[in-house]
């Protein structure tokens, strides 16, 4: 009966990670760039005893284990604002910005110029171009972004916004809603066959009639399992009682 509780409360803990990876979902179906996560659980068996000289033999348990989460980098459906400082990706490529805490990736291209003239994302990080932060001039007008990423106004080339690529997109962690951190033994490469979309943003990639019905699946089960882990507890608890009863 410990065994059925144990195994439950795994299934338990199991599906508090996915509603909340799915809540995280829900949250930002209307941020800019934002990617889906989902979960990955796996079986985890429980290992008998060592010793093997009890008349009966240990059954190995099945736990269900928190393995990982996902990312699913498909591409969002692209927003046109008419803004000439935003820009959508076509194609499997990330943008380039400078955080506090280092390079960070992201597909939301909703820019604007700070005080000092410098090109922002909405945090108020620099974007990159292959020759660091994006500077404008006072007198800067007519900005134009080409498919390449150059980025030109009338007096002449403000320089060409970064892009990169990754072997393994999966290894990248996210470190916000729509930036992504790479591991210090993956380095990013320069994309190539990509082009930017300028007065356009990748919208998420968030399919909200999926994620929600999700929730309500996520939620049902939760609640069966706690109704069953209750008679569970009252069994037992029933059963205590009937053994402690002391014959008249």
């Amino acid at each position: 009966m410990e065994n059925a509780l144990l195994i439950g409360l795994s299934r338990q803990m199991a599906l508090r990670r996915e509603l909340d990876v799915v809540a995280n979902n829900v949250a930002n179906i209307n941020t800019t760039g934002f990617k889906t996560d989902s979960s990955v659980f796996e079986e985890y068996l429980m290992p008998v005893a060592s010793h093997d000289h009890f008349q009966g033999r240990d059954r190995r348990l099945s736990y269900v284990q928190d393995r990982a989460t996902w990312h699913d980098m498909g591409q969002g459906p692209l927003k046109q604002t008419n803004n000439p400082l935003d820009v959508a990706i076509d194609g499997n490529a990330f943008l380039v910005v400078q955080t506090p805490r280092g390079e960070r990736y992201t597909r939301n291209g909703a820019f604007q110029i700070n005080a000092q003239g410098q090109l922002v994302t909405s945090e108020g990080y620099p974007v990159l171009g292959d020759g660091g932060p994006v500077q404008f001039q006072n007198e800067d007008r007519d900005i134009t972004i080409a498919r390449d990423g150059t980025i030109s106004v009338p007096q002449g080339a403000r320089g060409r916004l970064r892009l990169v690529t990754f072997a393994n997109v999966q290894r990248l962690q996210k470190d916000s809603t729509s930036t992504f951190a790479a591991p210090a033994d993956m380095q990013p490469q320069a994309a190539e066959q990509v082009h930017l979309i300028q007065g356009s943003v990748e919208q998420s990639n968030v399919r909200p009639v999926i994620e929600m019905a999700r929730m309500i699946e996520v939620s049902r089960q939760y609640t069966q399992l706690s109704t069953l882990l209750q008679q569970h507890g009252d069994i037992r608890k029933s059963a205590i009682e009937r053994l402690a009863e002391v014959p008249a």
